[in-house]
């Protein structure tokens, strides 16, 4: 079991409602009733308050650039809780690639908006100093094929960020449910790994991938997309669509080849992979099984690395 003493700046944890939070932001010229924190002894002794008085607490954790998706995953914590917290944290430890970390999309005023909107009570929104101490290298994690193949492959050390930072949080925050997004499939299912092997009191919900009209999957990236972009990108989710229509019609590897094959003659689009696995460890399939299997997908458009995926069961 975890216990708070594990984190970084747990010495300055109390349960003393903090007297420096900030409340009633203005954006946009409209009052945002929403309480915002910088530091984990805040953002810790805000939710034991809200704890203390009964009520269950919600954790969306996000690295910004706020869309439609992530409004989906605040309205679903405050369908199951009483109180919902996000933070918005861009990960360096996260970043193979420094270019794609300096890209990274920020829209602080806006974010702050949509989680007002969306029925969001805190925000935690930390410094880089906050979460890491100077020179501090990530854990490695090793999950076997969860956190080895696919974006663990062609993203090295990716893994290793993202499940220490989610880590961090959780013991920071303390929430009692944390919701993520299908899309990030790899993610949720090292996370759900993570909070298992752990011990970690935190119970972890999915939401499924929310898309734009055109079937693309919400991304906080594709706003880097040109208009060409956005029709090649198309081929994605079109796609995976198509081979979840075919579903166990067809041999795993036949399904898997079809969609390679769609996929990687694309026009203007960059295959890095297409593979059709079991949900539950990320093995290969030879032939189907009882267990849902999970098509993933990463490619390249313009620059700009996209992932989706489906479910076949």
């Amino acid at each position: 079991m975890v216990a708070l003493s594990d984190c970084k700046d747990s010495n300055k944890i109390s349960t003393d409602f903090p007297n420096n939070y900030i409340w009633g932001l203005t954006f946009y010229g409209k009052n945002v009733s929403l309480a915002v924190f910088e530091h984990i002894s805040q953002i810790r002794s805000w939710v034991i308050s809200q704890q203390e008085q009964g009520y269950s607490v919600g954790f969306v954790p996000t690295m910004g650039a706020l869309h439609a998706g992530h409004r989906s995953l605040i309205e679903l914590a405050g369908r199951h809780c009483d109180r919902v917290v996000a933070s918005v944290f861009v990960n360096p430890t996260q970043f193979n690639n420094s270019d794609d970390l300096l890209k990274y999309p920020r829209t602080p005023e806006a974010d702050h908006v949509l989680l007002e909107s969306a029925g969001c009570h805190a925000l935690f929104c930390p410094e880089v100093s906050e979460m890491y101490d100077d020179g501090e290298r990530t854990r490695h994690w090793d999950f076997g094929l969860m956190t080895h193949s696919l974006e663990g492959h062609f993203r090295p050390g990716h893994f290793d960020g993202v499940l220490t930072i989610v880590k961090k949080l959780f013991i920071a925050v303390g929430p009692n449910k944390a919701f993520f997004g299908e899309k990030d499939f790899q993610q949720l299912a090292i996370i759900k790994k993570m909070t298992a092997e752990e011990g970690i009191p935190i119970e972890i919900i999915a939401a499924p991938t929310i898309r734009e009209a055109s079937g693309l999957a919400m991304s906080s990236r594709n706003v880097r997309l040109g208009s060409s972009d956005r029709d090649a990108s198309i081929h994605i989710s079109k796609t995976l669509l198509e081979a979840r229509s075919i579903g166990r019609s067809q041999p795993p590897k036949v399904l898997e080849k079809w969609s390679y094959d769609q996929l990687s003659s694309a026009p203007g689009l960059q295959l890095e992979y297409c593979s059709l696995v079991l949900a539950s460890n990320f093995a290969s399939l030879e032939n189907w099984s009882d267990e849902p299997s999970v098509l993933l997908v990463a490619a390249y458009v313009g620059g700009v690395r996209l992932i989706d995926n489906v479910i076949i069961d």
